[in-house]
C-alpha cells in the first residue's frame, strides 16, 4: 500500500503559491490546482468586480477583489480564491489574502458547482464578518443567495432579469440583467449543463 503524502503546512503553501504561475487552493494540508475559466465565467466576474469596485468608492475601508485574491479561513485551515470578495474592515489588509470579507460571490460551473454549494459554502458561512454569499450560475440566469438575517442564514433564489442582488455591507444593488450583461441569452446556453447542477430550494437555517 502506497503511503499517503504528508500534509503541507499553510506557510509552505503560501511560499509555493508565490512561485507557482498557476493558482491552487489549499484545504487542510492538501493543494488543488485550479483550471481556467470560460468566456461566460469571465464576463460575469468582470461585471461583478466593476460594479463592486465602483460601489466601494468613498466608503472607507471597503475594497473589492477579483479571483486573484486569496481568502483564508483559519478555522477550516484552508485558502480559496473567490471570484469576488469584498472587505469593509480596514484592518483586513494582509498583502496575500483576506480574512474578514463581508461579501463573497462564486460563479458556478458544472465542475465547481457542488464544491461551491457544499464545501465552500459550509466554510464561508462560518466567517463572522460575512453578510452575503452569492452563487452565480454561468449557464443560466440564476443566483442562489445566502444572507445573514437575525441569528441565522436565509437563502434566496433569483432567476428573473429584474431580480436584484444586494450586498448589505457595500450598499450594492445589481439586477440580474446587469450581472449577465454581455453573456449569451439564457435560452441559448441553459441546455449545456443543467443536469450538472443540483436542485436548490430556498430555506432558513
Amino acid at each position: 500500500m502506497q503511503a499517503r503524502p504528508a500534509p503541507i503546512s499553510a506557510d509552505d503553501y503560501l511560499r509555493m503559491e508565490e512561485r507557482n504561475p498557476r493558482k491552487s487552493e489549499y484545504v487542510n494540508g492538501e493543494i488543488y490546482g485550479m483550471s481556467g475559466a470560460n468566456r461566460r465565467h469571465n464576463v460575469i466576474c468582470t461585471n461583478m468586480l466593476r460594479h463592486a469596485a465602483n460601489a466601494s468608492v468613498g466608503r472607507p475601508g471597503c475594497q473589492a477583489f477579483g479571483p486573484d485574491m486569496k481568502l483564508r479561513i483559519a478555522g477550516a485551515n484552508c485558502f480559496y480564491y473567490p471570484d469576488l470578495s469584498v472587505t469593509c474592515d480596514p484592518t483586513d489588509n494582509h498583502e496575500a489574502y483576506l480574512v474578514r470579507p463581508c461579501f463573497i460571490a462564486e460563479v458556478l460551473s458544472p465542475s465547481t458547482a457542488r464544491i461551491d454549494r457544499r464545501e465552500k459554502r459550509g466554510h464561508y458561512l462560518t466567517l463572522r464578518s460575512l453578510r452575503d454569499y452569492a452563487m452565480i450560475d454561468q449557464n443560466r440566469m440564476r443566483i442562489e443567495l445566502c444572507r445573514r438575517e437575525g441569528g441565522g442564514w436565509r437563502e434566496y433564489l433569483l432567476d428573473q432579469p429584474e431580480d436584484v442582488l444586494e450586498s448589505s455591507c457595500l450598499d450594492l444593488r445589481l439586477t440580474l440583467a446587469q450581472i449577465y450583461d454581455g453573456v449569451e441569452p439564457p435560452g441559448y446556453f441553459v441546455k449545456e449543463a443543467t443536469a450538472a447542477y443540483e436542485a436548490f430550494e430556498p430555506s432558513y437555517y
